[in-house]
């Protein structure tokens, strides 16, 4: 996978983050993979559970030194991110892929009631910047829920937010897809259309702020087809469940959270 230079290794000699502009709080770097020690870290995590401000304070400096922010969960039974299996060297690389023909792909494997795809939904209007977003709903989850409940606030070297998961070689849909930069691909069309950030990661589960969330049901009918392709675990959980009943979820949400079974 392409990857910008790692601004990560510096912070070996210089916790502090001060010859990156930043102020960091004790935190740990992190390189371990299914295969070993990675060569160099693949994210810096804060030692101590993530509280609201924390991701304004850091994320705008932490952007120009090449990091964006993530939460990752270390309150699973699975563990924080050392104790993930991640693969990097795995990876291909997000701007490789089509997001419409990944999405076809995974709605054609497993299509509800044998309806043809879809197609991508349109764009829709920003109704919050999606940094701003991405923070404030940031804030939110730092007071935790059942399924993020100890969020520590992350930093890790990606071109952009929707790249994260497969910068780290995340493996938490492997059961749904093995290439983590083919989520990441969606990732990206999702940050285009409607201003989505990645929020949030856990072992087998993701979260995103959405700045441009559906305002009516014929959107959000749209946008849940592609979540199902995406996640059919998260959307259709229950024969009982349905998408239109998962799109009506969707209108105005600030949120979209995703698990893999």
């Amino acid at each position: 996978m392409a990857t910008l230079p790692n601004p990560l290794p510096k912070l070996t000699s210089d916790p502090s983050g001060r010859s990156l502009g930043l102020q960091l709080p004790p935190g740990r770097l992190m390189d371990a993979t299914f295969d070993g020690p990675w060569h160099e870290p693949l994210l810096w995590h804060a030692a101590v559970r993530a509280s609201p401000g924390g991701w304004s304070a850091l994320g705008t400096p932490a952007g120009r030194a090449g990091l964006l922010p993530v939460l990752v969960d270390l309150g699973t039974g699975q563990g924080g991110p050392e104790s993930w299996e991640l693969a990097p060297g795995e990876m291909s690389y997000p701007g490789d892929h089509d997001a419409e023909d990944v999405l076809a792909e995974w709605w054609e494997e497993d299509a509800p009631d044998d309806e043809d795809w879809p197609g991508l939904a349109g764009a829709l209007k920003l109704v919050a910047d999606p940094d701003k977003r991405a923070a404030d709903v940031a804030d939110t989850l730092a007071e935790g829920l059942p399924w993020l409940s100890a969020p520590h606030l992350a930093l890790v070297p990606a071109r952009r937010s929707a790249d994260i998961p497969a910068a780290l070689g995340w493996s938490g849909a492997v059961h749904h897809e093995e290439d983590t930069a083919r989520l990441c691909t969606v990732l990206r069309s999702w940050e285009d259309r409607f201003g989505i950030r990645l929020v949030a990661l856990g072992y087998d589960h993701l979260a995103v702020s959405v700045a441009a969330p559906p305002a009516d049901l014929e959107e959000a009918d749209a946008i849940a087809a592609e979540h199902y392709a995406f996640s059919p675990d998260t959307v259709l959980p229950t024969q009982d469940d349905t998408l239109e009943s998962y799109a009506e979820t969707l209108i105005g949400a600030r949120l979209w959270h995703f698990t893999w079974n």
